[in-house]
């Protein structure tokens, strides 16, 4: 059952299956990377609990928990 990116502990690694919307920010997030397929790790959270960054492609990224909610996942 897929879950949503911002669901991810810290170290925990899954699949992209999805982004969710058809709006600009579903775009930027697809244009960023974050493409169905591929892999996506939760490196570590802000003090406050956002931003979240994850690694994908081999380079960190910094998303917002909206941002992430919109990223299903199917963990590993």
């Amino acid at each position: 059952m897929p879950s949503s990116l911002d669901e991810l502990n810290e170290g925990e690694r899954a699949v992209i299956s999805e982004v969710t919307g058809a709006d600009s920010l579903s775009a930027r997030l697809l244009e960023m990377g974050l493409l169905p397929g591929e892999t996506i790790e939760m490196i570590g959270k802000a003090p406050m609990g956002d931003p979240i960054e994850y690694m994908v492609f081999h380079y960190r990224i910094s998303l917002r928990k909206h941002e992430a909610k919109r990223v299903l996942v199917e963990r590993e």
